[in-house]
């Protein structure tokens, strides 16, 4: 059995060797991560997608080809919700878009939300430097990268762009939960405990 490489509108193809890799795995890419990235797809790919590698009907399909703007947007949130469910069950997929609606959007509560644990015991003199916090929400690999990320600003932590490289937080700010952000997509609810 086959099937056609899966290929972007450039013609190029989708996959780990074209950079932007995505897992079936949810220990290298988690349901959150994995439904973001579908319905962050191109909009010239999203029909496209939804024919291949989901289960709707065909008609239904056909109906969204004249969709456009905000429709789109429909469509590639019906993309991600469908292929988040078939690998990952109909839970996880309700779960990464109520976590997308709750930073994204309209209004649902941030308890679906990718969220990291950093132990108070690993913070010194009970505040947290803002480095260690990207570092330890896995939203940078390394120092230098968080360093890059503040300078550049792009990196909010609450409703508040830092651009503070040696910004530092008392724990007790994180005791029930704090959103940070790097970049527009890439987030984690930080709880210090």
């Amino acid at each position: 059995m086959t099937i056609n490489l899966l290929l972007n509108s450039e013609g190029k193809k989708m996959g780990k060797t074209a950079s932007g890799a995505v897992w079936l795995d949810p220990a290298k890419t988690s349901p959150y991560d994995f439904y973001q990235y579908w319905r962050n797809v191109e909009d010239a790919d999203v029909l496209k997608c939804i024919r291949m590698l989901t289960f709707l009907p065909l008609e239904e399909i056909d109906k969204m080809s004249s969709w456009e703007g905000a429709q789109l947007n429909t469509a590639k949130e019906i993309l991600a919700f469908e292929l988040t469910k078939l690998v990952h069950g109909e839970e996880e997929a309700t779960r990464a878009q109520s976590a997308a609606k709750a930073l994204f959007g309209a209004g649902a509560d941030d308890s679906n939300m990718p969220t990291v644990e950093i132990a108070a015991a690993d913070c010194a003199d009970g505040t947290i430097d803002l480095l260690s916090i990207l570092v330890k929400a896995e939203l940078v690999p390394s120092r230098s990268e968080a360093r890059r990320a503040v300078e550049q600003g792009g990196v909010t932590v609450g409703d508040v762009k830092v651009t503070d490289v040696k910004a530092v937080y008392p724990i007790a700010d994180f005791a029930e939960g704090v959103i940070v952000r790097r970049g527009k997509k890439a987030f984690k609810k930080v709880i210090v405990k």
